[in-house]
């Protein structure tokens, strides 16, 4: 039978709790019978996140899975373009918007082949970082009036790559980021008889703000300072390559959350670009980088995990204050092109994770060890808990953390034995808790009692490798938005953080969003034996390709979603990919798992010959090995026979 505290509880209330609103631009949200649902599109279709794991879960593809909506990506992309074609209408502008995919945030095949189609009606490019990106880059590329942008660290193949592409006539602008860049284009531009295309990246003033501000300014690994700009265009004079010279670059850190950062550093581009086309350059188009942010948390602010922006609003500051500087200047404006990759692509792809155990400090707070002989530590702490209102709450944690650590030193120097130390640290955490609620009925809480939730909540366990699936959590703490699939009419009363199973304390999601601040626990459902989904989301941008194998867990399963009307549930499973196996792994790291198992099969035949095995028993434990290798890489998890659902 369901409390009346939990009958009360409804779907539009965990709705607000988890933020869904605020972080989901419209996309997710959650139905009246307590499932998430996601609008890929504008047009009011939805589709139900548990519908799409029992999908995937009947073609065997478990969880942790990676879902892709790939009409969200679509969408996305359409978006952006569009938004910088309303802005160009509205103030009049000269230009056109030429935005380039940056490869590196998401290389993954189906990604790339999702934004070039979506891209095609507004010749939407790619931007490349790397040989091998240029290399996908070049192959993907269609039609003539696409740009493809090159930039980072360039040696002579990445140069005739490039040049390569502009023999097959398309637009490649190879985007000097080194001064010493321009001598090695100038001579393998006359050795194959090619003319480049350029772009300058300048090293802006203008410093980024959130996690990646050290990529910009004075200090920033890539760009040219004025001086050596001066000396670059000198170079391509000399060289008869003035025509050449089409473009100015800049960037100022990835998920930037202030627009007026970005807005001052398109004026001082602008301002570049404008005496560049005084000097006698031809130009034609300003890339005004990364930056576009995303909004994870939903508060709207410039906190480093937000945005006080819209993409609408960016779309017209850009355009606004380039049109401005350059009418002032007397000089055309450019073509506009940006490199917004995580605006574009976070949002289609979310996590799955299946919670399946709970770690609880405090499950055996009700069955109390009772020593035979208590000692004087276990009585005084009985009291303490007993006696709750002749203290303050403060004063009761100062005494109860004293005597718990007198407790722990008796326990060391061999005067308190193990049913007195357990009885110690079970009356801790009864009076901890007993504190924690009585913070709940109070508006103030004193400064060291605020990590009283964090020390009590209960770690939930899901099968899933942070490493390998939220590196930017675990490295830069980048908070990404998690909640439940499923189970929202019910009232959330266990605080948690997530904990995933690599054998590393720092294999946990314990930081969470949250509109004033980030919070350090989650408030989730209680394990009632069946499967507890939990999705994080907005994690398309980065995480799909920059994961690790630590512990050797690889890459988790994976589907593509797009919507069907024709179908039951309003989709359809377009791919399938199932995630890596242990041969894939072991093989990532040089063995050959045919000869781990020969070596294998090698012990178990010697330990039989001396009678430690029987010869069956040695032969299903070689299959068993065997079948291991074909296996994948996450826990298997197998509950009991018979556990009903309680509730």
């Amino acid at each position: 039978m369901k409390s009346k505290s939990a009958s009360a509880w409804s779907a539009a209330q965990s709705e607000e709790l988890y933020g869904f609103k605020r972080w989901g631009s419209g996309h997710f949200g959650v139905d009246a019978e307590g499932y998430v649902n996601v609008q890929p599109r504008a047009d009011g279709r939805q589709i139900r996140l548990m519908d799409v794991v029992h999908e995937a879960g009947s073609m065997g593809l478990q969880a942790p899975l990676v879902i892709r909506f790939q009409d969200l990506l679509r969408h996305r992309v359409i978006q952006l373009n569009e938004l910088f074609r309303q802005a160009i209408k509205e103030e009049g502008y000269k230009g056109e918007y030429r935005g380039v995919f940056p490869i590196k945030v998401n290389q993954l095949r189906e990604v790339v082949d999702e934004i070039v189609a979506a891209g095609k009606e507004y010749h939407y490019g790619l931007e490349a970082g790397s040989k091998p990106e240029l290399m996908i880059a070049l192959a993907m590329h269609e039609g003539s009036q696409r740009l493809i942008i090159c930039n980072g660290y360039k040696d002579h193949d990445y140069i005739r790559l490039a040049l390569l592409g502009r023999k097959l006539g398309k637009k490649v602008i190879l985007v000097v980021e080194q001064l010493s860049e321009i001598d090695d284009i100038i001579r393998l531009a006359a050795e194959t008889g090619v003319k480049p295309l350029l772009g300058l990246r300048a090293k802006l003033q203008t410093r980024g703000e959130g996690k990646w501000a050290t990529s910009t300014g004075e200090d920033a690994k890539f760009g040219l300072n004025t001086a050596e700009i001066l000396f670059a265009v000198e170079k391509l004079r000399k060289a008869k390559l003035r025509q050449s010279l089409r473009l100015v670059h800049f960037h100022v850190g990835s998920q930037v959350p202030n627009i007026l950062t970005l807005k001052n550093a398109v004026v001082e581009a602008t301002r570049f670009y404008c005496q560049l086309a005084k000097m006698g350059f031809p130009m034609g188009y300003l890339d005004v980088g990364g930056g576009l942010g995303i909004d994870y948390d939903g508060s709207r602010t410039n906190f480093e995990s937000s945005m006080n922006y819209t993409m609408d609003e960016y779309a017209r500051d850009v355009v606004h204050n380039i049109k401005e500087i350059c009418d002032n200047a007397g000089v055309r404006v450019p073509d506009i092109v940006s490199e917004s990759g995580r605006a574009v692509v976070a949002p289609h792809s979310l996590l799955v994770v299946e919670v399946f155990e709970r770690i609880n400090k405090r499950e055996s707070l009700g069955q109390q060890h009772e020593p035979k002989e208590k000692h004087k530590v276990v009585t005084d702490l009985e009291a303490m808990f007993k006696n709750k209102s002749k203290l303050g709450r403060l004063e009761r944690f100062h005494d109860a953390v004293q005597k718990k650590e007198e407790a722990f030193s008796l326990f060391n120097l061999g005067y308190l034995d193990l049913e007195n130390r357990a009885a110690a640290e079970q009356l801790f955490w009864q009076i901890c808790e007993q504190i924690a609620k009585e913070n709940g009925k109070t508006g103030y809480q004193p400064e060291e009692l605020h990590d009283l939730n964090r020390l009590l909540a209960d770690q939930y366990v899901g099968n899933f490798s942070v490493f390998q699936s939220l590196l930017d959590h675990w490295a830069l703490k980048q908070l990404f938005p998690v909640a439940p699939l499923h189970r929202l009419r019910e009232k959330p009363t266990v605080n948690a953080i997530l904990v995933d199973i690599t054998c590393d304390s720092d294999g946990k999601i314990s930081s969470f969003i949250d509109l004033q601040d980030v919070k350090d626990h989650i408030k989730l459902h209680p394990l009632n034996g069946q499967p507890y989904y939990l999705g994080v989301y907005l994690t398309g941008a980065y995480q799909d390709i920059m994961g690790d194998l630590h512990n050797l867990f690889g890459r988790v399963n994976e589907v593509h979603v797009f919507l069907e009307d024709d179908e039951p549930n309003g989709f359809y499973i377009e791919e399938a990919l199932s995630g890596s196996r242990m041969s894939d792994v072991i093989e990532g790291v040089q063995y050959q798992w045919e000869e781990l198992c020969r070596r294998m099969k090698q012990q178990i035949d010697h330990a039989t010959k001396k009678d430690l095995v029987k010869p069956r028993e040695g032969v299903r434990l070689v299959e068993f090995y065997e079948s291991q290798m074909h296996a994948k890489t996450y826990l298997n998890i197998e509950r009991p026979l018979g556990r009903k659902k309680k509730g």
